[in-house]
């Protein structure tokens, strides 16, 4: 008797990959660290032992925390005159977003502009306000213009 041929599961929507799950609990320790300034390595240690982290990418997770935590002051100054109104008045769910946008755009060029800014999108539907992955839309296809001008234009043409 013969086995029955082999056949693809299809992947649930449900399914997230690990990069996806890094930004996820990214956002949740930025949002720590934006409204209760608690240490990035107390931070660091209380996401780890949250349920579904050992699903996510954790060079992903401290790059991302740690960069952003390091790099406030400058992702703040390139996202700053996008706003349209101070930066105190952003969310903090917001402001972590795009912390996580602005410096995935600097220092992941490996992940194409377009998943940076859907990737952001989909955090701010998932942890935001109603319309705030409008707002970071619009602020991070700003940036995306400044930071990625070359793979912005290429992507436009084709």
């Amino acid at each position: 008797m013969t086995a029955p041929p082999a056949t693809k599961t299809p992947r649930k929507a449900a399914d997230k990959s690990a990069r996806t799950r890094a930004r996820e609990f990214a956002l949740q320790a930025l949002y720590q660290h934006i409204v209760g300034r608690n240490p990035s390595e107390d931070i660091d240690a209380f996401t780890r032992d949250l349920a579904g982290f050992h699903k996510a990418d954790s060079v992903h997770f401290d790059a991302l925390l740690h960069g952003c935590i390091a790099q406030a002051n400058e992702l703040d100054a390139l996202i700053k005159p996008l706003l349209d109104r101070p930066l105190n008045e952003l969310s903090p769910i917001e402001r972590g977003v795009l912390w996580i946008g602005c410096y995935e755009f600097q220092h992941c060029p490996d992940v194409p502009w377009r998943v940076v800014l859907n990737e952001a999108i989909e955090l701010a539907k998932s942890f935001g306000g109603t319309d705030g992955h409008k707002y970071v839309n619009g602020v991070l296809h700003q940036l995306a213009d400044r930071l990625r001008p070359l793979e912005v234009q290429a992507n436009t043409r084709a």
